[in-house]
């Protein structure tokens, strides 16, 4: 069963490749090596699980790997969604929370504790709470959701382009650290409205930024 389920998972990741990350027409999108550190990173996500019959998403690397992703396997909208890098290693636990009529998820971190073994962090890393009161903001751009990092209660926020899957992320500064759109190809061709584009700034936390990209997943759910 085990055998069965690795070869799944090899074959919808060809797959995926094949169909929204060829490496060929892309590799004038990679960030210069002997620069990294004032380039911006691209990723590429796919809404789409990777596991046979799974609901979740797939962010690739520039390089046309699998980076991060998320599985729920059979299971649509569950409360508890792990965040995973490609070798299935757990990186953020995001846990749904009711408070009343309000929604919100948590963050926590994950990093390797005794012996090697995976442990979550006691306190939340960062929450996300939904806005119900849609604020118009200039351009397309709408406030989605509010972000705050628990520790040092900084506030990021998350602005939504209406009925589509565009997002941007700003620091407490107003800066934009993040922004995901429509991917297309070097040639112009816009990919469908599950294959988004994430644009990553050099200076930006890349784990919390997946984090709150599949936050907005959940939130528009898609995942």
């Amino acid at each position: 069963m085990q055998q069965n389920t690795a070869l799944m998972f090899i074959s919808s990741e060809n797959m995926a490749i094949t169909r929204i990350q060829p490496l060929s027409s892309h590799l004038n999108c990679f960030a210069n090596p002997a620069n990294p550190i004032q380039d911006k990173q691209v990723y590429t996500v796919w809404m789409k699980s990777l596991v046979f019959n799974g609901h979740g998403c797939t962010i690739y690397g520039q390089d046309g790997r699998v980076a991060y992703r998320v599985d729920n396997y059979a299971c649509h909208r569950r409360r508890e969604v792990y965040v995973m890098d490609s070798g299935g290693k757990t990186m953020i636990k995001l846990l749904k929370k009711n408070f009343g009529v309000f929604k919100a998820w948590e963050g926590y971190s994950y990093c390797n504790g005794p012996a090697g073994l995976e442990q979550e962090d006691s306190k939340p890393w960062f929450s996300v709470q939904k806005s119900h009161k849609i604020l118009k903001k200039e351009g397309a751009y709408s406030n989605c959701a509010m972000v705050t990092i628990c520790m040092s209660g900084e506030v990021y926020k998350i602005d939504a382009v209406p009925h589509k899957s565009e997002y941007r992320i700003s620091d407490p500064n107003g800066e934009v650290v993040a922004k995901m759109q429509r991917k297309q190809t070097a040639s112009g061709v816009v990919l469908g409205e599950d294959v988004l584009s994430l644009t990553v700034n050099p200076t930006a936390d890349r784990l919390l930024v997946v984090g709150l990209v599949v936050v907005c997943g959940l939130l528009s759910c898609c995942i």
